[in-house]
């Protein structure tokens, strides 16, 4: 089951109306995500899925930011390659466990949501965006390819073209832009983001259970074909990348608070 004292880093809160609302909970570091964050990532939404009194979940941020994308901080924050395949295999259960649970899920987007946490907000059924919302896969930014599951939910909701490039430039996306090309289902102000997504989980949550699940689970195993196909190349791609000199370039330049010179 959902259980909140088993979270360190996501914020649990059950509500009697059968919404959980779910938020990533490292505001002081823009809600970036370290090792322990991605493990909860992968339980998250299969725990959702066990327990039977959650019906809709809504995943949000806590202060400024959705979620700033991966922690290169150091620190003792373990990085995708660099001892073990364990993260890679989050990586995949992140994205099979939101494509496989049949529960309503609702992403209520604030302020940056990059890299990672732009997959997990696009991921879920419904995304509303506050006004200050901005969108990107920056994963190559940092030197990496957009391995954790961009490939798969970016080209699916906006085309293959428009995709690749997003992709390539980690170019940000705004709000309402991202409404126009199909990233974003809604957007309202900020002041009522979290009450416009919470009403739409609880008017899911009170609908017939059986005919929602029947009308999104059709469509997620579409998606999860591609992502059957798209996941092992990409992270595989990605894993590859750790420890290139562009890696390593953008790491430094990250923590020196400086452009990165990306020069083979």
């Amino acid at each position: 089951m959902l259980d909140p004292a088993a979270y360190q880093t996501i914020a649990i809160d059950k509500r009697a109306d059968g919404v959980a609302i779910c938020t990533l909970n490292r505001p002081e570091r823009l809600n970036s995500v370290n090792a322990t964050m991605h493990r909860e990532m992968a339980t998250l939404t299969r725990d959702i899925q066990a327990d039977r009194d959650v019906r809709a979940a809504v995943i949000t941020g806590a202060g400024r930011a959705f979620c700033a994308g991966g922690d290169f901080s150091g620190g003792g924050v373990e990085v995708m390659g660099s001892t073990t395949g364990g993260m890679l295999e989050e990586a995949r259960r992140i994205v099979d466990h939101m494509l496989e649970c049949t529960k309503p899920l609702v992403s209520a987007v604030n302020g940056y949501a990059m890299g990672l946490g732009a997959t997990f907000a696009l991921l879920c059924d419904v995304v509303v965006a506050g006004r200050s919302a901005v969108f990107a896969d920056t994963h190559v930014k940092m030197g990496i390819g957009a391995g954790d599951g961009g490939q798969v939910i970016w080209p699916l909701l906006i085309g293959v073209n428009k995709a690749k490039y997003y992709l390539m430039s980690g170019e940000r996306i705004g709000a309402e832009e991202a409404e126009r090309i199909g990233l974003a289902s809604f957007v309202v102000d900020d002041d009522q983001l979290l009450d416009r997504a919470t009403a739409i989980a609880a008017n899911l949550a009170n609908g017939p259970a059986q005919a929602i699940s029947a009308s999104k689970m059709a469509v997620n195993a579409w998606m999860r074909s591609i992502s059957s196909f798209v996941m092992p190349l990409s992270l595989q791609m990605e894993d590859a990348c750790f420890g290139s000199k562009d890696q390593k370039e953008a790491v430094a330049a990250f923590n020196e608070k400086r452009e990165p010179n990306f020069r083979r």
